[in-house]
């Protein structure tokens, strides 16, 4: 099979453009550090992604950069990762939190040298502010008492927002495996399926057809459970005239579309009726909407505008828009405070979401942001329409 992936060449890339950027910070260097659900930053310059431990680059402002790794994966990371240089820190350890009094580990300080920092009131910046853990900074801090520590998400904001033609292919990829996973659940869905059984299927689906993983944790919610924005699916049996949701994904080396559309096991009446149709209204609205050059926080306010005139203040949630690449929620969000201009080739989930009393209901696709409009990743939402089985 001619696999869709990052080259290697892409990753070395990365890695002087965010050097540049760190440089222009006065930073000395940057770390990023990822988890198992968060793995994106250090995937994104090194292609390894932790299991169970967690992960870190360094990236100096000379340009060298290494990875880290927890202890049980030395040899994990040296043959998945991208990257020559591969230190092992007991900080990077797993949750269970072992103490290994057998290993002698790299230190901060090996780390930091090897990247061509030295010295003690040096200046580092966390690129990954949120998923820094705990025992990763302290012991930083402890490697460093004298440095200079400072939040610097922006700068892996500003080289993850901008897509290249080789991320571009892997999220085009992912949504050609999405269709076919959507289009078997939707053939396998009748009364007394449980959710679990229909994510399963979408499982076979995906690795069948290219994907290395589940882009998220796959939903297919039905009836009041497709009032959480954020939930797992169940044992549940889905019934006759329920309302399935299904947002289903693929993960192709690192990147993670999804698409979400909402099933009537029956036919779509009533309060149902009406709100799946305002929500894809509005989802329809937000694709039109959307062009380079335009500033984010405009779009966001008319969406939520148009939802509070139409008399769904108190069903909306969020809106309208959020990014997405590695992690299939990133930043930037598109929301009614984000002062930032729409450049060509970021890409966002036009993430359309309501919530009813009783149900609710979520219209999803990605597209990247070009000059005149968008790129639409996948049709399959308009092809579909109203999906109303068992008619």
């Amino acid at each position: 099979m001619n696999r869709v992936c990052i080259p290697d060449h892409e990753y070395h890339e990365r890695i002087a453009r965010a050097a540049e950027l760190v440089k222009q910070r006065g930073l000395d260097a940057m770390l990023v550090v990822s988890t198992e659900s968060d793995y994106a930053n250090a995937r994104y310059f090194s292609g390894f992604w932790p299991l169970f431990e967690r992960a870190g680059v360094v990236i100096g402002a000379n340009g060298k950069a290494a990875l880290i790794a927890g202890p049980e994966s030395a040899i994990f990371a040296k043959d998945f990762g991208r990257l020559d240089k591969v230190f092992v820190l007991k900080e990077f350890r797993e949750s269970a939190d072992p103490s290994y009094p057998e290993l002698v580990p790299d230190t901060f300080r090996d780390v930091f040298r090897y990247v061509g920092v030295t010295g003690e009131n040096v200046r580092i910046g966390l690129g990954s502010y949120v998923e820094c853990t705990l025992p990763v900074l302290d012991g930083l801090k402890e490697a460093f008492p004298k440095a200079e520590i400072v939040k610097c998400n922006d700068i892996m904001v500003a080289l993850r927002s901008i897509k290249s033609e080789n991320e571009l292919a892997c999220i085009r990829e992912g949504f050609r495996i999405i269709e076919l996973a959507t289009d078997e659940v939707i053939k396998a869905l009748h009364p007394g399926v449980t959710e679990l059984q229909m994510v399963g299927v979408a499982q076979r689906v995906i690795y069948e057809n290219g994907a290395e993983y589940e882009g998220l944790p796959m939903y297919v919610f039905s009836e009041s459970s497709t009032r959480h924005a954020i939930s797992r699916p169940t044992y549940k049996t889905i019934g006759k005239n329920d309302i399935v949701q299904l947002n289903l994904s693929a993960k192709v080396d690192g990147y993670s579309p999804a698409i979400g559309i909402p099933v009537a096991m029956g036919k779509f009446e009533g309060e149902k009726r009406e709100l799946v149709t305002f929500c894809k209204k509005m989802h329809d609205w937000t694709t039109e909407k959307l062009k380079a050059g335009i500033r984010a926080d405009s779009v966001a306010k008319e969406f939520y505008k148009k939802f509070v005139e139409a008399g769904y203040k108190q069903n909306y949630v969020y809106g309208p828009c959020h990014g997405t690449g590695m992690i299939e929620v990133e930043a930037p969000w598109m929301e009614t405070i984000s002062e930032y201009d729409l450049e060509e080739n970021m890409t966002f989930q036009i993430d359309t979401f309501i919530s009813g009393s009783t149900f609710g209901c979520r219209w999803e696709k990605g597209i990247a942001i070009k000059k005149g409009g968008v790129e639409s990743f996948t049709d399959y939402l308009d092809k579909k329409g109203l999906i109303e089985l068992g008619r």
